[in-house]
């Protein structure tokens, strides 16, 4: 199943990544770039130092002029991960571009890659609470609690895994169709985001 590739090299980005655990550290990615394991393996790497970058800014004592650095850098990760969602439904649109829907096909309310980019949220999530889970300097409660909200999350991404496959058979069988909408962030564009273009 598409869903098992997704896990796998989705944990094996985190695992990865935390070899060195630094935001700075610059992506190896092995698959060959135009593989679909290229993208979901970019993708994923994308929201790992994110979430690292999202933890490292809520220092309380973090200086004012590095937390807004990272704050640019968070902004500048979000449109790289819109863009690479994009490839990936642009992988599914050229996969079913034979299939015709059925008269009475319907919309899903996302994409299929909407649907694993919340996928590979999830893996960061498991991975991070399963860290939590097994912490030596916790208490046993807080061991206890992170535990029952890993099993939570190991169920969530099975009910995730199994909604993504049959959406995929659903478009593969005509009985839904993909629609892709470009994700058309205002902020990001100086001709549309009033205080950039103000000043030009």
């Amino acid at each position: 199943m598409f869903t098992e590739l997704c896990n796998k090299i989705f944990d094996q980005s985190i695992a990865d990544y935390h070899l060195h655990n630094s935001v700075n550290q610059p992506i190896l990615n092995p698959y060959e770039k135009a593989a679909i394991e290229h993208l979901l393996y970019l993708k994923n790497w994308i929201d790992t130092v994110q979430w690292h970058l999202e933890d490292i800014i809520r220092d309380p004592l973090i200086d004012p002029v590095k937390a807004l650095e990272i704050k640019r850098w968070i902004d500048r990760s979000n449109q790289e991960r819109t863009d690479v969602v994009e490839y990936i439904d642009s992988y599914f649109l050229e996969q079913f571009r034979t299939v015709s829907p059925l008269a009475n096909a319907s919309i899903n309310t996302e994409s299929p890659a909407w649907a694993i980019d919340r996928l590979s949220i999830l893996a960061l999530k498991i991975y991070h609470m399963r860290e939590e889970a097994t912490r030596a300097d916790a208490s046993a409660e807080h061991r206890e609690a992170c535990q029952r909200k890993l099993d939570i999350l190991l169920d969530q991404r099975n009910d995730l895994g199994a909604a993504i496959t049959l959406l995929l058979e659903d478009i593969g069988a005509g009985k839904k169709y993909m629609k892709v909408y470009k994700q058309m962030k205002m902020y990001n564009d100086p001709s549309l985001n009033p205080v950039l273009y103000a000043k030009s």
